[in-house]
């Protein structure tokens, strides 16, 4: 019997060897995506101090969406994103895909992401 590998788990094992080589700093923080298939979430994270600087997601008030799950909903939290970011004075960051394959929706809020002044 063939069984089929859980998502999931190797999307950890992937984040897991991401995250060993990049971390996040006062100065240069690490953007971490997560991705359900209902809603899509963004923060800055200082892994110095293990303390989270921004956040955004598709479940903020400020977003209003009716679909959360799709292209342009990421396209919000991205620009949200960085927008609470520059507020905050943060404009380098490290990009962490969180062990998703870089296109669709993670493509798309990082590339709102820099159109909105982050650089990574």
């Amino acid at each position: 019997m063939i069984t089929k590998p859980d998502k999931n788990k190797t999307r950890k094992k992937r984040h897991a060897r991401v995250r060993a080589k990049i971390t996040g700093t006062e100065a240069r923080p690490r953007l971490n995506i997560f991705r359900s298939s209902k809603h899509i979430y963004a923060q800055l994270i200082n892994d110095t101090n293990g303390v989270t600087l921004v956040s955004a997601s598709t479940l903020d008030k400020e977003l209003n969406n009716d679909s959360t799950g799709n292209l342009e909903a990421a396209v919000k939290v991205g620009e949200l994103v960085a927008k609470r970011a520059k507020e905050k004075g943060f404009t380098s960051v490290v990009f962490d895909r969180g062990g998703y394959l870089y296109h669709g929706r993670v493509k798309a809020l990082a590339d709102a992401a820099r159109e909105n002044g982050l650089e990574f």
